[in-house]
């Protein structure tokens, strides 16, 4: 019996065929939307001949065709620290010496000959010919010997933009940064795929065009110079974001100590300059702190440092008449005329000087001293130091030195303006404002740290409490020669006065001579930099750290700094603890970092964990004073159980 086998359906099939392929791409759509690729891929790719588009990111490559017959180090790191987003690739070939040796005296035959033909027919000498004839030569020798080695060269860089037109921008900023130096570069025109290929790091040079260099040319091709801010000795200020270094410098190795430090409310520059106050003291660094929102108290009482808090209702008195133990004769000599004019100041101000104050809670221009009053007020601060007999001659500094009410005496019973002046002054001597600065100094502070605190003071009289604390610590610095750092938070409040201004210039000027380094803090830079006296402090600050801005003030720092129109754009958009660090000619975008116990030693912050009080706050009664008892050990100071 025979069986015939039944036809086969062609229609069900294909209906089979195309059911399992259909279930095999489902599969492997499934399969490809969770592969890891696929995150980071572009969503899509397309190349023209002068550019190309990643996802929505256009984007260009260039090659490096030529260089100049000499390059020095560092020529492209102003390339790498450029704040554009690129990609840059680097190829570098070994080639053998004997190979080199051999093409090296194959070119100097024919560029010998060829002058030779010159001479002969009476041609110019060609200048560009006899230098190839040198350089060969030179590497010939220098090869011969082992000295050098010989590579083949390949740079290649990526640049990335959010638009056409910003991607022409870049394109021109970067070609001409390079070709300043004489450095040219081109697109890989018809060849933005390969390029592209190239300066991705899978390690295929698909261009191929080099260039024949020796191995101290190619080391000037080591992108991390300018940028790297590192140095033997000095502390950590943060991480280089530009190349994750470490940023260890020494404020005093510039051509001052001084520092200015600008941020809006929050961004971190207290906790940054509170960082720096720490690590520099265990360096041996002595750290004064003029502190007027109590920010520093946590950092005192953890190092064990002085508190010394100044209000009317306090019991601690500082004299501005107190000359300061010179041991220089020079400045022996002239300590008593310098602490007159010091005064002339303090008391410009006391009087209201020219400048607008609050007065009933309206702004009202308060008078100015006539030519008569100055010199009237002259007159009397030399009788008043002559009555306690302090005199020009150094040897009579050693005595009790007079006050402001002995000052008052002089004014009221000498003629001419004195009565006047008397009476301005009287709100000091008996009025509301007496007691603090009218009696004979009760503090003598021996601590490596000091902070006085003048948050507890009218707004009236912290400017006078800023100068007066100011010049008591300008006289402690020139009494003996130590590495110190006056910190003075929120400067603006001296800067509205033409005279603290000056006063805080002055010390900033001559701060250097004493192992002296200013820290200038403000969150108002519209006011700090609107006075000539505080741009002349930034400029007589070799440190710089700008951290995130208030958009107002991005154009004042701006034309100050002469930052790039990206510096500029980030200053308003910086993180809490990043800003742009200015070390001389050297500048680098840092971040701001601390150890846990670091952290829990400084931070301010609600959240922060409190500390047992270890500071020694200065509590004055009946005019003794409670000091520092022998040097704090501070490396004990700072262990966690600490």
């Amino acid at each position: 019996m025979a069986f015939r086998k039944p036809a086969v359906d062609p229609i069900a099939v294909a209906q089979t065929q195309q059911a399992q392929e259909s279930r095999q791409v489902e599969a492997a759509f499934q399969k490809g939307i969770t592969a890891l690729r696929d995150f980071i891929a572009p969503s899509s790719a397309e190349f023209s001949s002068s550019f190309f588009q990643m996802g929505t990111r256009f984007a260009r490559t260039f090659y490096v065709y030529g260089y100049p017959r000499q390059v020095y180090t560092g020529w492209l790191s102003s390339m790498v620290n450029l704040d554009e987003v690129m990609d840059i690739s680097m190829y570098i070939y070994p080639v053998e010496s004997q190979v080199v040796l051999e093409n090296l005296r194959k070119k100097v035959t024919q560029l010998e000959a060829g002058l030779q033909l010159d001479a002969e027919k009476g041609k110019v000498r060609d200048p560009g010919k006899q230098a190839a004839v040198t350089d060969a030569e030179d590497m010939r020798d220098r090869l011969q010997v082992g000295e050098e080695r010989f590579f083949r060269f390949a740079l290649y860089f990526t640049i990335y933009a959010e638009s056409r037109d910003e991607l022409e921008f870049v394109s021109n900023k970067v070609e001409s940064l390079l070709g300043q130096q004489l450095v040219y570069s081109k697109p890989a025109t018809a060849q933005q795929e390969q390029a592209f290929s190239s300066t991705i790091p899978q390690l295929t040079d698909q261009l191929q065009i080099r260039r024949n260099m020796s191995t101290g040319a190619l080391s000037t091709s080591f992108p991390f110079t300018s940028a790297d801010l590192s140095q033997e000795n000095g502390i950590l200020y943060g991480v280089n974001m530009h190349n994750s270094g470490l940023v260890i410098f020494d404020r005093f190795s510039l051509e001052n100590g001084n520092s200015v430090v600008f941020a809006k409310s929050g961004a971190g520059k207290s906790f940054s300059v509170k960082l720096e106050a720490l690590r520099s003291m265990m360096l041996g660094t002595e750290i004064f702190i003029v502190d007027p929102e109590n920010e520093y108290q946590k950092l005192c009482e953890a190092v064990g440092g002085a508190y010394v808090r100044l209000s009317l209702n306090s019991a601690v008195r500082i004299n501005p008449f107190d000359l300061p133990r010179v041991v220089d004769n020079e400045e022996a000599d002239n300590a008593l005329r310098s602490n007159l004019i010091t005064l002339h100041g303090l008391l410009r101000l006391m009087m209201g000087g020219a400048q607008a104050q609050l007065v009933g809670g309206n702004a009202a221009l308060m008078p100015a001293l006539s030519p008569a009053e100055e010199s009237d007020l002259d007159t009397a601060l030399i009788d008043t130091y002559a009555r306690a007999g302090i005199t020009n001659d150094p040897l009579t500094h050693t005595g009790t030195p007079p006050t402001i009410n002995d000052l008052y005496d002089t004014l009221l019973h000498m003629g001419g303006t004195g009565p006047q002046l008397a009476q301005r002054l009287r709100k000091y001597t008996s009025g509301t404002f007496a007691g603090i600065f009218s009696q004979q100094s009760n503090i003598d502070i021996n601590n490596p740290m000091v902070v006085f605190n003048i948050r507890d003071l009218e707004d009236e009289l912290r400017p006078v409490a800023m100068y007066i604390v100011l010049n008591y610590i300008w006289n402690r610095t020139k009494t003996d020669m130590k590495k110190r750092i006056l910190i003075v938070d929120e400067a603006w409040q001296l800067m509205k006065y033409e005279d603290s201004a000056n006063f805080l210039f002055s010390i900033a000027k001559r701060a250097r001579k004493y192992g002296l380094g200013i820290t200038t803090v403000t969150q108002d830079v519209e006011d700090f930099m609107g006075s000539r006296m505080g741009r002349a402090i930034v400029a007589n600050s070799s440190m710089q750290f700008l951290m995130k801005q208030s958009t107002s003030a991005v154009d004042v720092l701006s034309d100050v700094f002469k930052l790039t129109s990206e510096e500029k754009k980030r200053l308003s958009q910086f993180p809490v603890g990043q800003g742009l660090f200015f070390a001389g000619q050297n500048h680098v975008h840092i971040q701001v970092i601390a150890s846990p116990t670091e952290t829990s030693l400084i931070s301010t912050s609600p959240t922060s964990n409190n500390r047992t009080e270890m500071s020694e706050n200065i509590d004055l009664q009946n005019g003794g004073a409670t000091a520092a008892a022998g040097t704090i050990d501070l490396a004990n100071r700072l262990t966690p159980s600490s």
